[in-house]
């Protein structure tokens, strides 16, 4: 793959950035310290809160949350942050989910949800859904579920599994790993993208389930569900220069196969993680603008294909 052509100069210089923070062996360190490193790698690119927005942590029932709050709103963002369910956290999105208050005018709960090795699947699963309930029981109104790459796979797991129990208003997938084919398409494809890689994604695939995972589990790999019908509307933004790209593709065309409502962006020239590329690359700031009008039309019920 011709990634020299593929990326443009602002997102290899985001690479280069990110990479400053890669350990010699990834894969074979230590989790304590990938998870220090993960760390270190989201401060550096801590972007700060806007004006007018707060936070305070609580606890959902026993998960650790975050709210974030710019004033009074009738709409919430339960978000789920990325790390291959075995890094990140509260602090590790801090500023994305700041952003995401600010410039939609909902209230935004981050879920701190427990991460493998130490607990493996179905943990993270049962505090998003944990989460959910309880965000669904104290604050009234309208409910989006987000959630980016491991948190985007627990979103579209808790949207599933809600159906007939809870109301949810929409669902927005950011390069999320939902269980597709590893054999093919993307994950081929992009077997050696920058940020990502396919032995990136078996490895913690690995982590997440103290060993191969299951192939029939909804609730770890959402594209494995035999029903995809009556999910909410669903907007999904993947990265072009990603593994994970064609799971986005797939989970569109399961929705609308189904009857639902989808829509699936796949950004030209991005890579994994761009999120945190929002701030010095044209192209991730224009996606994240785009996530952004997404969700606002989702919170107004206002969504169009």
């Amino acid at each position: 793959m011709d990634y020299d052509h593929l990326i443009d100069a602002e997102t290899w210089a985001f690479i280069r950035d990110s990479a400053q923070f890669d350990l010699p062996d990834s894969g074979g360190a230590d989790i304590s310290a990938q998870r220090e490193s993960y760390d270190r790698m989201c401060r550096a690119f801590f972007a700060g809160y806007p004006p007018g927005v707060s936070a305070r942590d609580d606890h959902a029932r026993s998960v650790p949350i975050r709210i974030y709050e710019s004033g009074p709103s009738d709409a919430t963002l339960i978000y789920y942050h990325g790390g291959g369910f075995v890094v990140g956290g509260l602090d590790s999105h801090d500023d994305i989910c700041a952003e995401l208050c600010a410039r939609t005018g909902a209230r935004v709960v981050s879920v701190d949800y427990r991460l493998a090795p130490e607990h493996v699947h179905p943990a993270a699963f049962q505090d998003a859904m944990a989460a959910a309930r309880y965000v669904a029981l104290t604050w009234p109104g309208s409910h989006i579920l987000v959630g980016d790459s491991a948190g985007g796979n627990l979103a579209a797991a808790v949207a599933q599994t809600s159906r007939g129990l809870l109301d949810f208003l929409g669902l927005v997938l950011i390069y999320p790993g939902l269980g597709g084919d590893v054999s093919c398409g993307s994950y081929r494809i992009h077997a050696h993208a920058p940020m990502l890689t396919l032995a990136d994604v078996k490895f913690y695939d690995r982590i997440r389930h103290d060993g191969p995972g299951p192939t029939d589990d909804p609730t770890a790999a959402p594209l494995a569900d035999s029903d995809f019908s009556n999910l909410p509307p669903t907007a999904i933004f993947t990265a072009q220069c990603d593994p994970l790209s064609d799971d986005g593709r797939a989970y569109r065309d399961a929705i609308l196969a189904a009857g639902g409502r989808a829509h699936w962006t796949e950004e030209p020239g991005l890579v994994h993680g761009y999120l945190r590329a929002r701030h010095s690359v044209a192209r991730a700031r224009d996606s994240f603008d785009r996530i952004v009008a997404a969700t606002k039309m989702i919170a107004a019920g206002d969504w169009q294909d």
